[in-house]
């Protein structure tokens, strides 16, 4: 799964990026310093997976992981191809959601492509151009289709109905996702729009707190999810380790950097959860989309386990942490056996015997 980290030249996209990546893109002042898009795959911090690790005592230690990508700045025109503006929309097309970077800092010594810095109209440019670009695919899609509806195909018709109703509120400035339609039923248009998003809002060491309110408001408005940082100072904590970390955090009063929280927020904003398997050899944490069957999780971990699926021995994180040994919770009956229609839970601890 990949999040692929967009928004205007000179908010701070690369910069974060190398910090979340510990990476090397480049970063600087001028639009466009990005041109290839870089990619990153991020652990996904949770304490849990430390947990487990004090725990089983393990010899090897695995985290969930997401991949991020920094895409160019987008600029107005984008849609018709300014600023290399088809290239960079074809990069997001990719993904498969989008964190959205706002610049909520001013700095007189990193330009603003735009003038003043503005999040409102900022987030409008890049929701229009994705629009735009939407619309320009629509167009070419409705032909195709409108062709075979007109032959008789019962699915192309279907289709007619759905991409009609997209194209009516993209033209009134309404994104895909929020129009309430089923996002199965417009996944085949592969729809920039439609993607989930997260807001970042990127501010500096001494932000105003009415903005980020109001930012945060706007943004739920939307009907998506925001978390504002300090890219400036996520860098810093990105290049410490070990007890020099810890301190700097402290010092902060910071119990989790505004780097994880990001990580957290735009694993879920994918609808991924995670499950755990345990034992002497690896604790690992593994990612399953939130509503996944138990055969579906055990997929994850290899296809064989899926077509042989039997069953799954299933206790909770919160369970084992209390109980600490296995063994208590099988003497308390708290290790389930769940069969092929269990939905598998964020936090659990699961064992799958398969045939083979």
């Amino acid at each position: 799964m990949e999040i692929g980290i967009v928004g205007l030249p000179n908010v701070g996209k690369s910069t974060v990026f190398n910090a979340l990546t510990s990476g090397n893109a480049a970063a600087s002042n001028y639009p466009f310093t990005t041109i290839e898009p870089n990619v990153g795959v991020v652990a996904v911090p949770d304490a849990r997976l430390m947990r487990l690790t004090e725990l089983f005592k393990p010899k090897k230690t695995t985290p969930a992981s997401v991949r991020f990508v920094d895409i160019a700045g987008l600029v107005k025109g984008a849609a018709q191809g300014e600023g290399l503006g088809n290239k960079f929309l074809a990069n997001i097309r990719e993904v498969d959601a989008i964190l959205h970077m706002v610049r909520l800092f001013g700095d007189p010594d990193v330009v603003h492509t735009l003038g003043a810095v503005d999040y409102k109209r900022d987030i409008e440019v890049i929701e229009t151009e994705l629009m735009l670009a939407d619309l320009a695919s629509l167009e070419k899609q409705f032909d195709k289709v409108s062709g075979k509806a007109k032959s008789g195909d019962k699915g192309a018709r279907e289709a007619l109905l759905i991409l009609e109703q997209v194209k009516k509120g993209l033209s009134e400035g309404k994104a895909a996702r929020a129009l309430g339609l089923d996002p199965k039923l417009i996944k085949d248009f592969f729809l920039l729009t439609a993607k989930p998003v997260l807001y970042v809002g990127n501010t500096d060491e001494n932000p105003d707190q009415h903005l980020l309110a109001e930012f945060s408001a706007f943004t739920q408005e939307r009907g998506a999810q925001s978390v504002v940082i300090c890219g400036k100072l996520e860098s810093e904590i990105a290049q410490l380790t070990g007890e020099d970390r810890a301190i700097f955090m402290k010092d902060l009063g910071l119990a989790q950097s505004g780097l994880e929280r990001v990580i957290v927020a735009a694993y879920r904003v994918l609808g991924q959860q995670s499950f755990f398997t345990a034992g002497e050899d690896e604790v690992r944490a593994w990612t399953v989309s939130v509503g996944a069957k138990a055969p579906q999780a055990a997929g994850v971990i290899h296809t064989d386990f899926e077509k042989g699926f039997i069953k799954a021995d299933i206790y909770s994180f919160t369970d084992i942490s209390e109980h600490l040994k296995e063994s208590v919770l099988r003497e308390k009956g708290m290790i389930r056996s769940e069969g092929k229609e269990y939905s598998v839970k964020d936090g659990d601890v699961c064992f799958f015997k398969f045939s083979s």
